[in-house]
């Protein structure tokens, strides 16, 4: 039984893989030549293929709201190409009505305030370069205490020197450069879908560590290597934040891009290694999890998918450690049509605990991810979950854009817990008999970027609550509700392109 078991986990997403791949290969096969020329999606001077799939466009290196000085259009910037700025600032009103994370069924009105600063120079002193980013980030108008998921004052975020080699390899066969990074000090990164290791921008604090990033080559090339020997920067409110000494972070992850065309191809292994200490109730946990994403495009770019296997094993705090998720994403992009529609199912597990009294632990282990395309409301994490939805994607106009979703989930396990359930207490019945069902939902969001300088995001999820949630609300609160309501506005300011359009260049 566990040998037919362990097939299923571990060989099923493997056939998935495998047959999306003899997919590639005889749409690629079968296309004529004027289809393969007009493929879009794979410029000629880059193997880089985008997923084009929800929530997984990675942060840029550095972040999207830093600009190359002699880039920015500001008079006397001509001869800056050795300077990296960045100046952003984001406000966030929001209405949470019901919201399931917090004991107590009410209506908030919090407003969400951040501000960051990025100064990178490069290139005039080569092969060092240096970075540092600041954060201020806090929340105004809400009736509940700070968290750190709110609030981190005046912090420094990143701080890292980088030995950087343009040639010390060859390049590849579309001629670009493949560089080595060697990166040391506190550091934020992004890397395959988000889930596992994320910015987490979406939140209004960011997720960081300090330790050694090294990086063999770029997105442009063939092949890409990123090592990782971190340990995790933990948040304060209003302290300046240091780092966990009692968890140790470390990865490998690989990018093939050789065959992109076909698809993209991402093994990776991460590991935490966490020591007992009273900050942790003495817990120790020795994690290994070692994965594989494939992605592509078929067809001239009309129909994409993107899959990932990550299993578990190791030891918990004296347990057997056995966990695993998987994803998977299909859609189509219909792009003769005017708005250019893409449609598209996705489908989530994750593995909870199956049982609190044998000496395995099976919930699986998120690292430092990111949540959010999962449920919008911040309410479904990667644990112990089982979701399905669909959503929808549109393109108006060049600068908006909007997409629509509904989805579904359950608990993987009905006797572990729904993890952000009332501020996590009464969250878990370990008998199973509330049931599995958390809820369904709604949701849409539009995203306005008429003006260079700033964006906007309109956003409303509503959620409808699962038996499991009710049943949990009513053993610890002695009611429950049937929904909540989730409506926000989102504005950014890029405001080093502020300054250009004050003084622009000659």
């Amino acid at each position: 039984m566990l040998v037919s078991k362990i097939k299923l986990v571990v060989l099923g997403p493997l056939k998935l893989m495998l047959i999306i791949l003899s997919m590639n290969y005889l749409a690629l096969s079968q296309s004529d030549s004027s289809v393969v020329k007009n493929v879009s999606i794979m410029p000629k001077s880059s193997f880089y293929v985008e997923p084009g799939t929800y929530g997984t466009r990675r942060e840029s290196d550095p972040p999207d709201y830093v600009i190359q000085m002699n880039n920015s259009n500001i008079s006397g910037t001509s001869k800056l190409d050795w300077l990296e700025l960045g100046l952003d600032y984001r406000t966030r009103p929001e209405i949470r009505n019901n919201d399931i994370r917090r004991p107590d069924l009410t209506t908030d009105f919090p407003v969400l305030l951040r501000s960051r600063v990025y100064v990178g120079i490069k290139s005039i002193i080569d092969p060092f370069r240096f970075v540092v980013e600041l954060e201020d980030a806090h929340r105004v108008n809400s009736q509940f205490e700070k968290d750190t998921r709110d609030f981190n004052r005046a912090e420094l975020i990143q701080l890292y020197g980088a030995l950087h080699f343009e040639n010390l390899i060859k390049k590849d066969n579309l001629g670009n450069s493949r560089p080595i990074y060697l990166r040391f000090g506190r550091q934020t990164f992004e890397f395959l879908d988000r889930r596992l290791i994320a910015l987490n921008r979406w939140r209004n604090t960011t997720n960081n560590f300090v330790g050694f990033r090294g990086t063999i080559g770029q997105d442009k090339n063939d092949w890409q290597l990123n090592l990782l020997a971190m340990r995790p920067i933990e948040r304060k409110v209003d302290q300046f934040d240091h780092r966990d000494t009692t968890k140790y972070f470390y990865a490998v992850i690989g990018h093939w891009r050789r065959w992109s065309k076909i698809t993209t191809i991402e093994p990776f292994y991460m590991g935490l290694t966490q020591s007992p200490h009273a900050t942790n109730n003495n817990q120790s946990r020795q994690i290994h999890s070692p994965g594989i994403r494939l992605y592509g495009w078929l067809f001239g770019g009309r129909f994409n998918y993107d899959i990932t296997h990550t299993q578990q094993f190791g030891t918990s705090n004296g347990l057997k450690h056995q966990a695993f998720m998987s994803t998977a994403e299909i859609g189509v992009k219909m792009k003769n049509m005017i708005w250019k529609p893409r449609i598209s199912l996705f489908y989530g597990f994750v593995s909870g605990d199956k049982d609190p009294n044998d000496q395995t632990n099976n919930r699986f282990e998120r690292f430092y991810g990111f949540a959010r395309p999962w449920s919008p409301d911040d309410y479904i994490i990667p644990e112990n979950v089982s979701a399905p939805k669909l959503r929808i994607e549109i393109q108006p106009t060049k600068n908006i854009k909007a997409d629509f979703g509904y989805g579904f989930y359950w608990l993987a396990s009905a006797t572990d817990r729904f993890a952000n359930l009332l501020d996590g207490t009464n969250n878990r019945d370990i008998t199973g008999q509330s049931g599995k069902f958390l809820g369904h939902g709604f949701d849409f969001r539009i995203i306005f970027s008429q003006i260079k300088t700033v964006q906007a995001t309109l956003g409303y999820a509503n959620y409808q609550n699962g038996d499991f949630v009710l049943n949990r609300q009513n053993a610890a609160m002695g009611k429950s509700i049937k929904s909540s309501n989730f409506l926000y506005l989102e504005v950014s300011f890029n405001l080093v392109e502020f300054f250009a359009i004050l003084k622009p260049k000659k």
